[in-house]
């Protein structure tokens, strides 16, 4: 059987990404890009998280993901803390700043999904959700 998935799954992620940017734009939301976005809804789910744990959320590696919350810090979206557990580690934490960004960006993430699903019946949605997350499960598996 010849199937498109990976490929439509890669280009679905591509347009979809130049999408969100214009919306960002449009909406004058300059304070964050949208793989700044991706981390801050993982944060925005789980606020003191450690780097490593963030890079397997957001699927960067940990070299990429450092040098994002770099420009993060600066725009002071982000800070590090120390983790009272172990001294060694750092965890992010949102500022203030970020957490009153959450708002602009669910907006944003609700014209996605108007986007994304315009023409689906929520069965469909529900449907579709269930079989991307079992090809997560898979790929998660062999990573």
């Amino acid at each position: 059987m010849d199937t498109q998935g990976g490929f439509l799954i890669t280009q679905i992620k591509q347009i979809g990404g130049r999408i969100f940017e214009k919306i960002l734009s449009e909406e004058n939301i300059d304070e964050f890009n949208g793989a700044q976005g991706k981390i801050l809804y993982v944060l925005w789910q789980t606020d003191r998280i450690s780097i490593a744990e963030l890079a397997t959320q957001v699927g960067l590696a940990n070299t990429t993901l450092t040098s994002m919350l770099d420009r993060m810090a600066e725009a002071d979206l982000i800070m590090r803390v120390p983790d009272e557990a172990d001294r060694r580690k750092n965890l992010i934490v949102l500022t203030e700043k970020a957490r009153g960004l959450q708002e602009k960006y669910e907006q944003v993430s609700r014209r996605m999904n108007e986007i994304y699903y315009k023409g689906f019946t929520e069965q469909e949605i529900i449907q579709l959700e269930k079989q991307l997350t079992r090809i997560l499960k898979n790929l998660k598996e062999v990573n």
